[in-house]
């Protein structure tokens, strides 16, 4: 006794799986050709790459062990700081001496940009690219922006995989 009969005619049971077929192709499709997530921009130099490091991030073992919690990106004193991405100023003031800018993200990451003279006021709305400030003396005697990017209070990530790095090819000899 066969308790699943089978229809007489097999095209009856392949016509549903062509729609379905060609649903799963079509997103699949749209998946592998959709254009990637916007990155941000270096703060310093408004460009979707980084112009110059001089110094990179240094994440600590643990959150009250020493450590670079961002990067130095190279800018002269009384250069222009953009915003890395649009967003939201969070914080404008000074901390520890030194003048501070911090921007929300729409993805929940905080942009923080020192030691920068706000041209910006807390609850802005800015846009990627935008003026935010002028690079002000350095505090501490370390030259260029420090570019700080973090994802919750004690969670830092490094700044430079937020934007689009440069791919090195080699050539053959």
């Amino acid at each position: 006794m066969n308790l699943f009969p089978r229809p007489r005619n097999n095209a009856a049971c392949r016509c549903p799986l062509i729609p379905t077929l060609a649903t799963t192709l079509t997103g699949a499709l749209v998946l592998l050709c959709a254009a990637p997530a916007a990155a941000y921009v270096d703060p310093a130099s408004g460009k979707p790459r980084p112009v110059r490091v001089l110094r990179g991030f240094d994440k600590p073992e643990h959150k009250w062990s020493a450590g670079h919690r961002g990067v130095d990106m190279d800018l002269r004193i009384g250069g222009r700081v953009v915003a890395a991405e649009s967003g939201t100023v969070a914080f404008v003031g000074t901390v520890a001496g030194t003048p501070v800018i911090s921007i929300d993200h729409a993805d929940g990451i905080r942009t923080t940009y020192q030691p920068v003279h706000a041209s910006v006021t807390q609850g802005q709305e800015v846009r990627e690219g935008q003026t935010i400030g002028k690079l002000g003396h350095p505090v501490d005697g370390t030259p260029g922006l420090h570019w700080g990017a973090r994802i919750a209070k004690d969670s830092y990530i490094d700044p430079l995989s937020l934007l689009d790095m440069p791919v090195i090819r080699l050539k053959p000899l």
